[in-house]
């Protein structure tokens, strides 16, 4: 490392619709960086595809420790330090692959009709208005909470108040200690109103949790951390599938070209999907590691306890991997993208994250034939102060 290497500052840019410049000036240049983040510590910031797939998939890099205390933040945090291990107490008392059924759309043909018949209902009020439609708060965001809250068996909970506590939960820098534990709270207390003994009968995880806690008071789990699980799914579930959905759209109303070739050509579906998982840019300050050891990244030793951020954004765009990276390719085979992270810390909520994007892509495409933005994608504009880069809305002609 030259001593008069500069630290950049991370994140880059907030806008939504192309990849900050610095990406590929670092990935040629500098594939491990130093960098300042939010919380004004230091950093290494990962810019290769295969450096980055090299972090993700190492066990030496650990998300769980970038809670602790002392080490190095990337923001202040939004969430209580345990909610981040909060699995771990669950996969001790054996309740994971509950966690992880509900997280799996295999084969539950309910979920695939509530999701279809969601989307439809959605788009019938959001035309209604006439146009420009605005299809993120009309159709990607709520598409995506009403999702999450079927699964874990809130069905009467207050939707926009849960959206706005899920995105306080998802910032960065713009709330006090005291404001951050409250909101906490009252998303523990949504959860907890799932968890009531008249509610055990119900459909959802929550309620299948509050049961099975009963059944087995010799694992000790507490309310508290049961309103956790609640409180992770929702507020990662919602942001990433809203976030994704949202960037999806976008990119396909400004490509013409290849939104007609997919409402063609449905078959193309899945593969067009990997596609937009890649193009996205949504993952905006980097996926978080603690370095447990000392380790060596490319050509670039990094102590233990250094904080290291994967740009997946840069890594989805490498060209490395990924000819012509900033063409929107429906025919790409080969997509080996990151946006859903790697190693022990794959996102579990993939097949779930598919299917969503499957139907909520195909139902629009069938109902909007002329999916064009109502401005230049240059002219959107992009929330602040989020972990995800999320746009304020996306107005679309009918």
């Amino acid at each position: 490392m030259n001593s008069d290497e500069l630290p950049l500052r991370f994140p880059f840019s907030r806008r939504g619709d192309e990849v900050p410049v610095e990406c590929d000036w670092l990935r040629r240049n500098r594939p491990v960086a130093r960098v300042i983040t939010l919380a004004g510590d230091e950093a290494w910031l990962v810019t290769s595809h295969e450096l980055c797939h090299q972090v993700l998939t190492d066990p030496r890099f650990s998300l769980y420790a970038t809670a602790d205390d002392g080490v190095p933040q990337q923001y202040a945090r939004a969430f209580p330090p345990d909610a981040v291990s909060n699995m771990a107490n669950i996969t001790s008392a054996g309740l994971r692959d509950e966690v992880m059924k509900s997280l799996s759309p295999r084969k539950n043909e309910e979920l695939t009709h509530f999701l279809r018949a969601t989307a439809e209902a959605l788009i019938d009020k959001a035309v209604a208005g006439g146009s420009p439609v605005d299809l993120w708060a009309g159709y990607a965001s709520p598409l995506s909470m009403r999702l999450m809250t079927e699964i874990l068996g809130l069905r009467d909970a207050d939707e926009t108040a849960l959206a706005a506590r899920c995105d306080v939960a998802m910032g960065t820098s713009a709330h006090t200690p005291t404001e951050v534990a409250r909101n906490w709270e009252e998303l523990r207390a949504v959860m907890a109103t799932a968890l009531r003994p008249d509610r055990r009968r119900a459909a959802g995880l929550l309620p299948r949790l509050a049961a099975l806690r009963e059944d087995r008071p010799e694992d000790e789990l507490t309310v508290a951390q049961l309103c956790d699980v609640g409180c992770n799914m929702m507020v990662a579930g919602y942001e990433s599938l809203a976030a994704f959905l949202g960037h999806a759209i976008m990119l396909l109303a400004r490509d013409q070209e290849q939104t007609t070739r997919l409402r063609e050509t449905p078959a193309l579906m899945p593969r067009a999907i990997e596609e937009l998982y890649r193009r996205n840019l949504s993952i905006g300050d980097g996926l978080p590691r603690l370095a447990t050891e000392d380790v060596r990244i490319g050509d670039t030793d990094v102590a233990a306890g250094s904080l290291v951020l994967v740009c997946v954004e840069s890594a989805n765009h490498d060209p490395e991997v990924f000819p012509e990276p900033t063409r929107l390719d429906l025919d790409r085979a080969a997509n080996p993208h990151l946006t859903f992270g790697g190693g022990a810390h794959y996102c579990p909520a993939t097949s779930l994250s598919r299917l969503h994007a499957h139907i909520g892509l195909e139902t629009l495409l069938a109902r909007l034939p002329k999916l064009v933005l109502a401005c230049p994608a240059s002219e959107l504009t992009w929330s602040w102060g989020m972990i995800k880069r999320l746009p304020k809305e996306l107005p679309v002609k009918l």
